[in-house]
């Protein structure tokens, strides 16, 4: 197995960012749904020694087995290298890095035992999209409050997991939190970024954790108003709308957690928001787009337990930015619809009537809505 990647300058512009730094070896991914199983593919394509941590002990030796796993990516052949387990401890056993690739509901409970058996110092790279309800903290805070003491990164981007694990080119930020006594070329997120780089799957490199993260939880949120839109039959024009004033929702909270607007504009924050809110993959869009057919949400997914994080991230999205003092419109339109119950034509004309306001907020503009009751019609006729 090579020791030492050698980064090159690129063939246009002039600052090269890294010499010489040396990936991490071996790799535990923990979580074996759609994307960890994804993301462990990748690790191992890259030459990483890869361990798959998964809950179920017959789908782990399914997948030992036949070297698929036919819960999620069943018609993807993946490396005979990954290694399947139950056992975290033995997952965890010389890895140099982990990825953490389960539920934002339970992350804390899986980083608290990464926490306690995985060798000291070792990065952590959640992958988890979200913000905690009652707490308010967004994942990597989440995860330095359960196993402090060590580097704690993501990986994010307009992924599907299927596509990546079928080697479609695919492009992700890896992002970790600042550690200033490193050397930049030894630094975590850099060391995970050669990690996974294949001839398919290229990362790029951020220490803006903030606005990785907030982009990954408000995407989510965007994409099931989206799809709302589209089950109802409205075309691109409503998309582009929600997308673009989405993303301006995204960056007014990532800046208040100390993240920045180049970061929401990039791969973990508007390509994120592109895919998630244009194709019925996303489970967000897919939701949002059956609630818009008119599908009871009970009945959505045909009444399938599917993990739809968008629906939870409405509600601690909305609830950070009410504690922060932002006013996040579509995200509370979201949440008015998934969790309050109220109608989806009311909760949309609610919105669509909103005051007249200038995009550059300099201008410092607001009118009444002149069409109110128009706006109330349009989107009664539609969700009737």
């Amino acid at each position: 197995m090579q020791n030492e990647t050698q980064t090159h300058p690129p063939h246009t512009g002039s600052q090269p960012v890294a010499t010489v730094t040396r990936p991490f070896d071996r790799i535990a991914v923990i979580g074996g749904g759609a994307w960890g199983t994804a993301l462990a593919t990748v690790a191992a394509r890259a030459g990483r020694e890869t361990r798959l941590w998964m809950r179920d002990e017959a789908l782990a030796t399914i997948v030992a087995e036949t070297h698929r796993n036919p819960r999620y990516l069943g018609d993807i052949p993946l490396p005979h290298s990954i290694r399947p387990t139950t056992d975290l401890a033995l997952a965890l056993k010389g890895a140099e890095a982990v990825l953490l690739v389960t539920p934002s509901l339970t992350v804390r409970e899986m980083a608290g035992r990464v926490g306690a058996l995985a060798d000291p110092g070792i990065p952590i790279f959640v992958c988890a999209k979200g913000i905690e309800a009652d707490t308010g903290l967004l994942m990597s805070a989440l995860v330095e409050e359960v196993a402090p003491g060590r580097p704690i990164g993501t990986v994010t981007g307009p992924t599907f997991a299927k596509e990546t694990a079928a080697g479609h080119p695919t492009a992700v930020t890896v992002a970790c939190t600042t550690q200033p006594d490193v050397a930049p070329a030894d630094r975590a997120a850099v060391r995970m970024a050669l990690s996974l780089t294949t001839g398919s799957f290229r990362p790029y490199v951020s220490d803006d954790m903030a606005g990785v993260e907030v982009g990954g939880a408000v995407k989510n949120v965007i994409a099931i108003a989206c799809g709302i839109l589209a089950g109802a039959g409205f075309g691109d024009n409503s998309r582009a709308a929600i997308i673009t004033r989405g993303l301006d929702e995204m960056k007014e909270l990532a800046v208040h957690l100390g993240g920045r607007r180049e970061t929401v504009t990039g791969l973990g924050g508007l390509g994120d928001l592109i895919l998630t809110c244009s194709s019925r993959q996303s489970r967000n869009f897919s939701y949002g787009f059956q609630r818009g057919q008119g599908i009871p949400d009970a009945a959505v997914f045909e009444g399938k337990p599917v993990v739809v994080e968008g629906r939870h991230n409405a509600i601690t999205v909305t609830d950070l930015a009410r504690k922060l003092g932002l006013n996040m419109p579509i995200c509370e339109m979201v949440r008015a619809i998934t969790a309050e119950g109220q109608p989806i034509a009311i909760a949309f004309a609610n919105y669509w009537a909103a005051p007249i306001s200038a995009e550059p907020r300099a201008m410092n503009l607001q009118m009444d809505h002149p069409a109110v009751d128009a706006v109330t019609r349009h989107f009664e006729d539609k969700f009737q």
